[in-house]
């Protein structure tokens, strides 16, 4: 059995799993991809060696950043998707009915095709709804100038790590660019970023917050439950008026295996872990 151990936070935490298959590693011109097979966790995928989802529990973190903004708000039409090439969050915002356009701007296309090809369950035919629009282009350039203004937009870019130099997303964790997506919201939309695991890597989410507040106006911090990403998942919301409901207002419909009215509220309650100030 061959095994396979990778960053929480950089050395300082990692998690190992039992793989069974190395389903495919592909290099794109912005990094490497690769899928396995884990004996416990399912199939996962990695981007530069960083896990970004797992077939166990990737419903609890793509329900919880794609829903939990949405709480409270009267039927949103128009939504944007800054990284997100595995299609998981695409595949949740087309749960919505009332969006009629889903633009999803994304760098890499590799991640889009060696995800269609290896994991394609994992979009569950998102990526053919009439309502998505992809674009493959740098997510800077787009954000400045924007076909339309958005209810929602979600930054589901990969970290920028501790430690290395040279994130493929940095530019994307910038103020410049919190900036640039406040004036792409509509009046009373919002915009919502995940931002690391709120324990193992503080660093993250408390200067995000700031940036967001100055931005946006509004800014708040939720998270939710991954245990393959360490426990945690943080996300920190903007907006110049909608704030996610303090208790779950979300269409019946949707069929979510995650995000009940118990683990909802627990996404805003305070972490008994860790200090988002340091």
């Amino acid at each position: 059995m061959q095994h396979l151990t990778f960053p929480i936070r950089s050395d300082k935490v990692t998690m190992t799993v039992a793989i069974s298959e190395h389903i495919v590693s592909a290099t794109s011109p912005f990094q490497t991809i690769d899928i396995y097979q884990s004996t416990e966790l399912g199939r996962m995928l990695f981007l530069d060696g960083h896990v970004q989802l797992a077939e166990f529990d990737e419903h609890a973190y793509h329900e919880s950043f794609a829903h939990i903004p949405l709480s409270g708000m009267d039927k949103p039409q128009s939504a944007l998707i800054v990284g997100g090439g595995d299609g998981a969050l695409l595949r949740e915002l087309c749960r919505h009915e009332s969006f009629t356009t889903i633009h999803m701007v994304e760098i890499d296309e590799m991640v889009v095709d060696t995800c269609q090809t290896h994991y394609p369950e994992l979009n569950n035919g998102a990526f053919q709804d009439p309502r998505a629009t992809i674009f493959f282009e740098d997510a800077f350039a787009f954000v400045k100038n924007p076909p339309q203004k958005y209810d929602a937009i979600y930054i589901d870019a990969t970290d920028v790590y501790e430690e290395e130099d040279g994130s493929l997303s940095e530019q994307l964790f910038t103020e410049t660019f919190y900036q640039d997506c406040a004036k792409a919201l509509t009046e009373n939309g919002i915009c919502v970023t995940q931002a690391d695991n709120p324990v193992y890597c503080p660093y993250s989410a408390g200067p995000i917050l700031t940036q967001f507040e100055k931005a946006f106006g509004k800014a708040g911090f939720y998270w939710c439950q991954v245990p393959s990403f360490g426990g945690y998942s943080g996300f920190v919301w903007g907006s110049p008026n909608h704030h996610p409901d303090p208790v779950r207002k979300l269409s019946a419909n949707l069929q979510l295996k995650y995000l009940n009215d118990l683990n909802y509220a627990l996404a805003l309650s305070p972490i008994p872990f860790g200090d988002l100030s340091q």
